[in-house]
């Protein structure tokens, strides 16, 4: 059997660029036929709904919102919901599993580190720090910032990306020898195209993410259009989003 869980996620709590209440996401994502989902809501430093104005210990009892709301609803639902969170830096956006609200609280310098003190600092407790769709082009970049070093892998597909930036990231990955996940990257339920990572066992908290992703016990998957009711498919089977087809056409750094 295998457990399915999403681990890229945005709320309307937490990111600006979300329409969907936290609770909404429990049976939708049931029906698509996760097990559960990692709520990644964009940070202080990037797409923030949470006024910045706010006292810091404050503004992250507000971000926590999104994740604590999701929790909530999935108590009798039989459906696993863990915490994560996306920073953004240059542009450039990673995500974070094994933090938790008390840790935000009481590690206000966050909003100072750089990528190598914020991996550092999330190692300290744990967790791991994943570059989110490293090779995304969108009119609001202007360049593709690349961490290599900063990172215990990198989202392989994310299914809010087309194809070919999916396969440059995927290359990127294997030359790396990177460990890889896969997510959605929802933030609408008309959302069709999915991703995820599939596990041959059921995960019970953030920690059990970590392990099995570190164990590289997950395997990307996808679906291309959840109204096909089609099951999903790993990533690596799937040539469109392996081979790149066309190069990047943003000037790339390394840091």
């Amino acid at each position: 059997m295998e457990y399915i869980y999403e681990t890229h996620l945005h709320t309307i709590e937490a990111s600006a660029c979300s329409d969907t209440p936290a609770k909404e996401y429990i049976e939708h994502m049931k029906k698509i036929g996760y097990s559960g989902m990692i709520v990644t809501d964009h940070f202080f430093n990037g797409n923030t709904a949470v006024p910045r104005s706010l006292p810091w210990t404050e503004w992250v009892e507000q971000y926590c919102k999104g994740y604590e709301h999701a929790l909530e609803a999935a108590k009798d639902a039989d459906f696993d919901v863990f915490f994560g969170a996306e920073v953004c830096f240059q542009g450039d956006e990673y995500l974070l599993y094994g933090i938790d609200k008390d840790w935000l609280k009481k590690t206000p310098e966050i909003l100072d580190m750089t990528r190598p003190e914020l991996y550092t600092a999330v190692h300290a407790i744990g967790g791991i720090m994943l570059q989110a769709h490293p090779y995304r082009e969108r009119g609001y970049l202007n360049t593709i910032h690349l961490a290599p070093n900063d990172v215990d892998g990198i989202e392989g597909f994310n299914a809010e990306n087309p194809d070919y930036q999916n396969a440059l990231c995927y290359q990127y990955g294997l030359e790396h020898g990177f460990l890889m996940s896969g997510g959605s990257d929802i933030h609408h339920l008309t959302q069709k195209h999915m991703g995820g990572m599939s596990f041959p066992y059921r995960l019970n908290s953030i920690q059990d993410y970590v392990k099995g992703f570190l164990a590289g016990d997950g395997t990307p998957v996808f679906v291309r259009d959840i109204t096909d009711k089609v099951p999903f498919s790993p990533v690596a089977d799937e040539l469109a989003l392996t081979v790149i087809s066309q190069k990047e056409t943003l000037p790339v750094v390394i840091h």
